[in-house]
C-alpha cells in the first residue's frame, strides 16, 4: 500500500500541480491583509479577520483546488492506456483507489495548515495583539478539512469516470458556484455538500460543540455523503472496463 502511494505522489510531485496548494492560503493572506476588520471592544480582533478570510477561502478554493488535484491525479491513467499498464502491476483496484483518496486528503490537510500559517502572518502584518484564538482556528481549521472528505471521495470518482481533464473541473464549477446562494437557505443550506467547508470553518456558528455545526448534522450530510461518494466511487472502479 505504501508504494502505490509513494508512487502517486511521485507522479503528482512531476506535474507541479502542487503549487496550487499555495494559491489559496496566498490568496488568503491578500485577502486578510486588504480588508481591515473593524475593532469592536470586548471582541477578540482576530475573529473579524477569521470571518473576512474563511468566506472566499472556504466557499471556492477549498472546494474546487480539491477538484483540480483529484483531476491531476487521474490525469496519466487516462493517457495512452494508462490503466491497463497500472492495473498490470500486482496492486488491487481497491489499493489503487485508496492511495489516490488518502493521498488527497493529506494534500489538503498540507494546504489547511498552509491557511493556518497565513491567518497568523496576516494577524502579526497587522500588529494585532489579542490573543491568537487557536481554539477556534483550530476547529475552522480541521472542520474545513473533514468537510472536504466528501467531495475528494465524489471528486475521485467524476475523475475516473472521464477522461477529460475539463469534464470534471467543469462539474465541480457548477456546483460550487451556487454554494454562497445556497447557504443562505434555512431549508437547503445545511444539507448542500459544497456548502459544507465554509459552515464548518464559519466561527459564526456553535461554539460548543466540537465542530461550528451540530453533531447530528456532520453524521447526516457530511457522514452520509462520504459513504454515498466513496463507496458509490469505489464499487464503480471495482467495476469499470479498462
Amino acid at each position: 500500500m505504501f508504494s502505490v502511494i509513494n508512487s502517486e505522489w511521485y507522479k503528482l510531485r512531476k506535474s507541479k500541480v502542487l503549487f496550487l496548494l499555495l494559491i489559496a492560503p496566498l490568496i488568503g493572506l491578500f485577502i486578510g491583509i486588504a480588508n481591515s476588520s473593524i475593532e469592536i471592544e470586548g471582541i477578540n480582533a482576530w475573529h473579524g479577520k477569521l470571518v473576512m478570510m474563511n468566506f472566499t477561502y472556504a466557499i471556492l478554493f477549498l472546494p474546487l483546488i480539491s477538484g483540480v488535484l483529484a483531476s491531476v491525479i487521474c490525469r496519466y491513467e487516462h493517457q495512452e492506456g494508462g490503466w491497463k499498464q497500472l492495473l498490470a502491476l500486482p496492486v488491487t483496484r481497491g489499493k489503487v483507489f485508496l492511495s489516490k483518496y488518502l493521498l488527497l486528503i493529506l494534500l489538503m490537510l498540507v494546504m489547511q495548515l498552509m491557511y493556518l500559517v497565513s491567518i497568523y502572518l496576516v494577524g502579526m502584518i497587522e500588529g494585532i495583539t489579542d490573543p491568537f484564538p487557536m481554539d477556534i482556528v483550530w476547529k475552522s481549521i480541521f472542520g474545513g478539512w473533514v468537510a472536504t472528505l466528501p467531495l475528494i471521495a465524489l471528486q475521485l470518482w467524476v475523475s475516473i469516470a472521464f477522461k477529460s481533464f475539463a469534464a470534471p473541473f467543469a462539474i465541480n464549477v457548477i456546483f460550487t458556484l451556487p454554494t454562497i446562494l445556497v447557504i443562505n437557505s434555512e431549508r437547503f443550506g445545511p444539507y448542500y455538500p459544497w456548502g459544507q467547508p465554509f459552515l464548518m470553518m464559519n466561527i459564526g456558528g456553535s461554539t460548543e460543540d466540537v465542530f461550528f455545526v451540530p453533531w447530528d448534522q456532520i453524521l447526516m450530510v457530511v457522514g452520509g455523503s462520504f459513504l454515498l461518494f466513496f463507496i458509490g466511487g469505489y464499487l464503480y472502479f471495482l467495476k469499470k472496463a479498462i
